[in-house]
């Protein structure tokens, strides 16, 4: 310690700030495992064992909020990694700098965009009486669509605001990635006659093999945890969309909010970390055994 002291200096912020808002707050998983109540406390109220996890696998819920998890998570996670792997290797392949600039610009500004503004323009878009869609559709004549009460337009639309919103901040992580590929490998694909098509297949996605792997890994490990203010600001308490869109986190927040059902949310959230450990990892375990390189632990 006294040889890398400046080291650890560095790491001390980040150490307190985790200490502060991650392991601390462990302590509260009781909660998952007691009938809370704001006079006994955290620790004081009354301890009824897994009777808050059975209230939530036998309210019917559980299977599907899980299932919309995993599967919105694994859609956002595929489209997200493709899309940025792509905008990376684009935006790498330009020469115009000005033009590199600019639309790598244009592509990271919606990662700073608040769900909140994101969903105003969605309503403003998709409005059943006034929205644009709508009101262009009614100008050619066609029936107006209602994707406020049609469940199956937003397996479509979410993924899709998923990966606008997400795909700049992917993108610059993918591009720090290729600007570290030695670029003599290029050279020397240019003098044995590759085109670009075949630099990219040959040298860039090769070498970027590690980053995708690992941030893949990392995204995993996160499959169990929905994007809460996508899907709450997007949906809201939406009744007719709620089959369709309702993920653990939303359910978690609803339990709170409208139940004051502190024990039942906990323990989903509970539950929800578990799940989150055990995919991380078995993922890693697989990675392992594939490519001992890659692996994060």
């Amino acid at each position: 310690m006294k040889r890398n002291k400046i080291l650890y200096l560095m790491f001390l912020p980040v150490g307190i700030y985790f200490l502060i808002f991650a392991y601390f707050p462990m302590a509260g998983i009781v909660v998952a495992f007691k009938e809370f109540n704001y006079r006994d406390g955290l620790f004081g109220s009354p301890w009824i064992g897994w009777e808050n996890f059975k209230f939530f696998f036998s309210s019917g819920k559980a299977f599907l909020v899980t299932k919309n998890t995993v599967l919105y998570n694994l859609v956002f996670l595929f489209l997200y990694t493709v899309f940025s792997v792509l905008a990376a290797v684009f935006i790498a392949e330009v020469n115009n700098k000005v033009f590199k600039k600019i639309s790598q610009s244009m592509m990271f500004l919606p990662y700073f965009i608040s769900w909140v503004v994101v969903s105003a323009f969605m309503y403003n878009f998709c409005n059943y009486e006034y929205g644009i869609v709508n009101t262009v559709l009614k100008f050619f004549g066609r029936e107006p669509v209602s994707v406020y009460s049609t469940p199956s337009y937003w397996y479509f639309l979410l993924p899709f605001l998923y990966v606008w919103k997400s795909i700049g901040y992917g993108s610059v992580l993918y591009l720090a990635a290729i600007m570290g590929i030695d670029q003599e490998c290029y050279e020397a694909a240019k003098i044995d006659g590759a085109n670009v098509f075949q630099r990219v297949r040959y040298i860039t996605i090769p070498c970027l093999r590690p980053t995708i792997v690992i941030l893949v890994l990392m995204g995993l490990g996160r499959i169990m945890r929905g994007d809460f203010d996508m899907f709450y600001q997007l949906i809201g308490k939406n009744g007719v969309l709620m089959n369709a869109t309702d993920i653990i986190d939303t359910l978690v927040f609803r339990s709170l909010i409208d139940l004051g059902d502190w024990g039942m949310a906990s323990a989903a959230g509970l539950y929800q970390s578990v799940l989150c450990f055990i995919i991380i990892v078995l993922a890693n375990w697989i990675v392992k055994k594939v490519e001992p390189d890659y692996a994060l632990f």
